[in-house]
């Protein structure tokens, strides 16, 4: 009983530490220090909540456990260690069941529990809008982005990111970076199309990214929830010119959305941009061109 209740009052001050730390961290540092989290900010998307939340809480839990598992060790090494005028072995014990049961029981839970977490999270990230507000293709070419606005009817194409050449060394012109411009708190639909290898579209602040496979479409919905302007890059090695294949999205309200489908129809650029070239055909014995024409 007394052990019990120093236990008790150990373990007051140990939660009340615990508590004014936790209340004295940032948003950024609550959710693991992940990007897009800002304190007094909406979440970038509709899904950045979620995913913070699942690797946040997945951290939680595995320290906690190595503490336990650290704690047992070196508990272990300071009572059994050999003492000043010990000798020989001491007693060996062959199995204990209960402790054997333990280990195989307890990892087993902890596995189970981290697949339910994230299947049950990930049918939810993956799941597609029935009627979403715009449809947007996205077509990833070496080394660079072109958006079909299919909803409307119109397009950007992109270049791959071009040195400027009077700002800092590595500095790129940040005003020809392509960028998918998208109205907030409407339903998007993304369909991923590759011209000619596997890239991967990673909004870095949507916490969430996915490739881009030739011949095949993958999708992704998001609802959009914070105005404002994040980065974007290929995720797979594509190539000589990889690191080049930046681009911006670009958060912004329905009427300024509005106002740049009209300018990229002024602009002449009404209909969409093909997905004719594959690179899986130009392959040897295929009356492949000899020099290629363009992405």
């Amino acid at each position: 009983m007394r052990k019990n209740h120093r236990l008790r009052w150990a373990a007051i001050p140990i939660a009340a530490s615990l508590a004014i730390v936790l209340a004295g961290c940032t948003q950024a540092q609550l959710h693991g220090f992940l990007p897009g989290f800002e304190e007094g900010q909406p979440a970038v998307t509709n899904q950045t909540d979620r995913i913070g939340g699942l690797w946040t809480t997945s951290w939680i839990v595995l320290l906690v456990i190595g503490l336990i598992t650290w704690g047992l060790m070196i508990w272990t090494v300071v009572v059994y260690r050999r003492r000043k005028g010990q000798t020989g072995l001491p007693v060996q014990l062959r199995y204990n069941m209960p402790i054997e049961i333990f280990y195989t029981v307890v990892p087993l839970i902890l596995v189970l529990g981290f697949f339910a977490f994230t299947a049950r999270d990930q049918a939810a990230i993956e799941a597609r809008f029935e009627s979403p507000d715009v449809k947007i293709e996205v077509i990833g070419k070496q080394w660079a982005w072109d958006f079909n606005y299919v909803t409307d009817d119109v397009y950007s194409a992109g270049i791959q990111g071009q040195p400027d050449l009077n700002g800092p060394k590595g500095s790129l012109v940040e005003s020809e970076i392509p960028t998918l411009v998208l109205p907030i708190g409407k339903k998007i639909e993304l369909a991923l199309e590759s011209r000619d290898v596997i890239h991967s579209f990673w909004v870095i602040d949507f916490l969430y990214k996915k490739d881009m496979i030739p011949d095949k479409t993958n999708y992704m919905s998001v609802i959009p929830e914070r105005i404002g302007t994040y980065s974007g890059k290929c995720a797979e090695l594509c190539g000589e010119y990889h690191s080049l294949m930046l681009f911006k999205v670009k958060v912004v309200s329905e009427a300024d959305y509005d106002a740049y489908i009209q300018s990229l129809r002024v602009a002449g650029n009404e209909g969409q941009l093909d997905n004719d070239y594959k690179r899986n055909q130009n392959l040897p014995g295929t009356s492949a061109p000899t020099v290629q024409e363009g992405n």
